[in-house]
């Protein structure tokens, strides 16, 4: 992975359930860390990748940006959910980069069945000649409407919306900063975020395959929730481990709950694996990486394990980040796999590709 060594992007990490920030700087050593915070959202601020309080986020960062003194404006964000669609095309004929260019417009209204008017494209070449003579791209495409709306609670707080980019590929870019893959080694990344995950696999740093799942750590919450008649937060903090019950303990009935529904989660996140490995007949696929909040759930790592019969890992987006002494060890650490996204982002320039 290579830093980029002129200015960098603050990464803005725009979640269901909070705003994250990460900034850091190149050095020769690698990236350091100069800043992280993250700012609680609440309920139905966000519902599938739709902003729908606008005022709410746009105080959150601003909320951010004056916790931590920070003075740069461009920033890199991330779009996730339903309105963003990834295929990967491997038929087309060999062609030049301007013909290519005409034809991606063309491509994406037939493969993603919506007027290109409404969308915002961009492709990658992965091969310019696969071993069956065709060129192969990865599509990726999301609705204006959201594109513009997180781009508006940008500018609104007074930023510069520097870099869109993707959330899947995003937790890649951090992972490829803090890990390494063996040449011809797949790997699963799972972004487990509050209201949906996105699964990512990966191999000799290109995506193979990517799906966003309406399955996350609320998930968990909800039925919490509806089995105890618990408060959302009551229900949050039992989710976590972190709250105690009038009588002083967690409730016992919290763990048969937080496991049966980890399975179940982990059901769904398989069968999209299982897919892949049957439509490309893979069969190297080495471990599981997880992060996001709901990759800090026990069970959720354990039910993962269980199905996909494969090592699973907590990423840590700190791994090979210089951390500022002056920061708090503990609470880098207690978010490191949350701060995934972030870290992908802010590993990006400025208007680069």
């Amino acid at each position: 992975m290579g830093f980029f060594k002129g200015k960098q992007c603050i990464g803005l990490d725009i979640g269901s359930s909070s705003v994250k920030v990460v900034q850091i700087k190149s050095t020769k050593r690698g990236p350091q860390l100069l800043a992280f915070g993250i700012e609680p959202l609440g309920p139905q601020t966000i519902v599938d990748g739709t902003i729908m309080d606008q005022g709410a986020v746009v105080d959150a960062i601003r909320t951010l940006w004056g916790r931590l003194r920070l003075r740069s404006k461009e920033v890199a964000i991330a779009v996730s959910g339903p309105s963003v669609i990834i295929k990967r095309i491997n038929n087309l004929s060999p062609m030049r980069r301007d013909q290519l260019e005409e034809q991606i417009p063309y491509e994406a209204e037939h493969h993603l069945a919506s007027s290109r008017d409404e969308l915002e494209i961009d492709y990658e070449v992965v091969s310019e000649l696969n071993p069956a003579g065709f060129m192969e791209v990865i599509l990726v495409a999301a609705k204006k409407q959201i594109v513009h709306d997180y781009a508006a609670v940008v500018r609104d707080a007074g930023l510069s919306p520097a870099v869109v980019d993707v959330a899947a590929f995003s937790a890649q870019n951090a992972f490829e900063a803090n890990y390494d893959l063996a040449l011809g080694e797949t790997a699963v990344l799972i972004n487990i975020g509050a209201a949906s995950s996105n699964i990512n696999i990966v191999r000799d740093r290109m995506s193979l395959f990517t799906r966003d799942m309406t399955v996350g750590g609320n998930t968990l919450t909800e039925e919490i929730q509806r089995q105890l008649g618990a408060p959302a937060e009551e229900a949050e903090a039992y989710k976590v481990g972190g709250s105690q019950s009038e009588r002083g303990l967690i409730p016992q009935e919290v763990a048969p709950i937080i496991e049966q529904v980890s399975e179940v989660m982990a059901g769904e996140l398989q069968r999209s694996i299982d897919f892949y490995l049957e439509q490309a007949g893979e069969t190297n696929v080495s471990r599981v990486w997880l992060a996001g909040g709901g990759a800090k759930v026990g069970a959720l790592q354990r039910a993962i394990a269980r199905r996909s019969r494969l090592d699973v890992q907590v990423a840590d987006a700190w791994r090979r980040v210089d951390l500022d002494p002056n920061l708090d060890g503990a609470f880098l650490a207690a978010h490191a796999p949350e701060a995934v996204v972030g870290l992908g982002l802010a590993l990006r320039a400025p208007h680069d590709k």
